[in-house]
């Protein structure tokens, strides 16, 4: 069936920015250039012709255009001379420099059932449309849909998929907010992908990038003022969002928002970097931002969530308007991430070195954020806020992503730099958290190819550019030697996923835990309830080993997580009772070397067991069936 919008829209002025194809051979052109004194749209295909677009005030020109095809071509004429695409283009086939296409949004959709899964539920795939698979596109993903549901995937993060430069990129160079990349498989091809996964019950988060705009391609400065001249950002000209005629800008983003929402039916924008965002007004347009996203998904009796990929420890993203805060549903906590690769690798290199393992895991078990206020040596500053009061639900976690590994200078995944039991481990302590867990495509079965930045400029300059820029970061990270060159097709290549891999018999074992941990994590209501009020989290620095207790009424679960490097199994102890063992990553099942640990402890005082170096173990009582 046909999915049906509701009547009411929320839009600038009932105005859409683009070409919009209204069907019968109409199509309605918008564009904000306030900056021209007079633009056309010259259309290219299939008969070429130049249309003067009327002034519609605060600087929008627009026309409808008749006896037009859905696909047709064109560029805006500003001022009778420049032609350049459309900053608010629906799909660009012939790349960033070419005609822009109008796009016909008709679609079957078949999910009109779907509400989407609460917050809790959320188990997150991170995955680059490029590198998961041969073809790199989105038709080559629903192929593996099932095989993720499986997994017990709830949820899939896109990486950006705006039209950039070429055919490789990670997607933070993109330049049309609003157009989908061609190489992926355009508009229609990304609807398939959505529809599919709301078929299986799989929820679809697309990463988009308000911070910056790409520069190759950038052709934004001819039509307005979207930049801020008076600042910048690591990537590039800071977006207008608080200066002279930023409201129109605001609206851009604020409208590229929900078109992703309300067009192709995606449950949760993933916001790119919004710490850098420079906005000094009085209404932020972060709030602006959430509070569209989320009155979208009341109109749409949807549940919409909007998530901040934010460095920045800071606890306002998450906080609601009332008490002065952003709103959105959850915040990255890259936190986590850094104590669990100290306790794993013992790396205190570049931003490592504010983290000293396992009081810092610790730390991000009980609270969120570790950088909470003190000083921070990376920074050579005092860093952060803390999050004790943030909610669980509000906090993402991982072990990996795709920012992690890529800005390594080889691109190491942690299936690289540490034993088969401490992949293990890491799995338990990022899915087995209080917090909303997030995996990076291949983690699941251990890949091993590396996942490197790569790009497909085709400004030479602008190559060496960016060739200088990684060198200096991994410079200043430590790291020597000659790294793989971003520009060369073949270090693209060498990042795509190698699935012969999964069925290989360490890493299909490797997958059957990650299945079974993410079951448990579903199905045992201690696990299942994200919350760091029942939860008590002790360690033992002595032998690195950190005990996680959480309960719901009288049904609780104990997780010990061993981070020793020693061959020596340590000793730990737990209260008195009856506990059934649930998993235990030692066990040969798990290709361990077999576990001492009892299957069940019983007793009416305290019980001292050892567990093995690298391990975990879960157990759990006051809960009828536990396996």
């Amino acid at each position: 069936m046909r999915y049906e919008m509701p009547s009411q829209k929320i839009a600038r002025n009932g105005i859409d920015l683009g070409a919009m194809y209204l069907g019968a051979g109409q199509c309605s052109f918008c564009v904000w250039a306030p900056l021209a004194d007079k633009v056309e749209v010259h259309l290219l295909a299939p008969e070429e012709r130049l249309v003067p677009l009327t002034r519609a005030g605060n600087g929008l020109y627009r026309a409808v255009v008749e006896k037009l095809d859905p696909d047709s071509l064109y560029f805006y004429r500003l001022n009778g001379s420049v032609e350049r695409p459309d900053p608010a283009s629906r799909f660009q086939p012939q790349g960033v420099h070419g005609p822009s296409q109008a796009v016909d949004h008709h679609f079957d959709w078949e999910d009109g059932h779907w509400s989407g899964p609460s917050l809790h539920e959320y188990v997150i795939y991170e995955l680059h449309v490029g590198a998961f698979s041969p073809e790199g596109t989105f038709e080559a993903i629903i192929s593996h849909l099932l095989e993720l549901k499986q997994l017990g995937i709830t949820a899939i993060e896109l990486m950006p998929i705006a039209q950039f430069p070429g055919t490789r990129n990670w997607g933070y160079d993109g330049v049309f907010p609003f157009a989908v990349q061609n190489s992926y498989g355009g508009p229609q091809n990304l609807k398939r992908l959505v529809n599919a996964c709301h078929k299986v019950n799989i929820a679809l988060i697309l990463d988009v990038v308000y911070n910056h705009l790409g520069p190759e391609g950038n052709y934004f400065r001819d039509f307005g003022p979207y930049f801020n001249d008076r600042t910048s950002t690591p990537w590039g000209a800071a977006i207008n969002f608080d200066g002279p005629q930023s409201d129109e800008v605001r609206h851009f983003f604020i409208d590229n928002a929900i078109y992703w929402l309300e067009k192709f039916h995606f449950d949760a924008l993933r916001l790119d970097a919004p710490h850098v965002i420079v906005d000094s007004s009085a209404q932020p347009f972060l709030r602006e931002l959430a509070d569209a996203v989320h009155g979208i998904g009341e109109q749409l009796h949807r549940r919409i969530y909007i998530f901040a990929e934010s460095s920045g420890n800071d606890p306002k993203f998450v906080k609601s308007s009332e008490l002065g805060g952003y709103g959105f549903d959850a915040v990255w906590n890259g936190d986590f991430h850094h104590s669990l690769h100290v306790s794993l690798t013992g790396e205190r290199q570049g931003i490592y070195q504010d983290f000293v393992g396992l009081p810092s895991m610790v730390k991000a078990f009980m609270e969120g954020f570790v950088n909470t206020g003190q000083y921070s040596s990376y920074r050579q500053r005092h860093y952060g806020a803390s999050s004790k009061e943030i909610d669980a639900t509000k906090l993402v976690v991982f072990a990996q992503n795709h920012d992690q590994v890529g800005n390594r200078m080889l691109g190491e995944r942690l299936s690289q730099l540490v034993t088969f039991e401490k992949l293990k481990l890491a799995a338990a302590t990022v899915l087995l958290s209080p917090f909303i867990p997030l995996l990076f495509m291949g983690e699941e079965y251990g890949e091993s190819a590396p996942f490197l930045y790569f790009i497909s400029h085709s400004n030479p300059e602008l190559v060496e550019a960016v060739r200088r820029g990684r060198r200096r970061e991994f410079s200043a990270h430590g790291w020597k030697g000659l790294a793989p060159d971003p520009q060369d097709e073949g270090t693209f290549l060498s990042s795509k996923l190698d699935r012969r891999l999964r069925i290989k018999a360490n890493n299909d074992v490797l997958f059957q835990f990650y299945k079974e941990v993410i079951r448990i994590r579903k199905e045992i209501p201690p696990l299942a309830q994200l919350s760091k009020i029942n939860m008590e989290v002790t360690s033992d620095n002595s032998v690195s080993v950190m005990l996680v207790r959480r309960w719901v009424d009288a049904q609780e679960v104990l997780v010990i997580l061993n981070f020793g490097d020693s061959r020596t199994s340590a000793t730990v102890s737990v209260s008195n009772g009856r506990w059934i063992k649930v998993l235990d990553s030692a066990d040969v099942q798990w290709l361990g070397s077999g576990s001492p640990v009892p299957e069940e402890l019983h007793s009416e005082e305290e019980v001292k067991f050892l567990i093995n170096a690298q391990a975990f173990v879960v157990f759990a009582r006051g809960i009828d069936d536990t396996h």
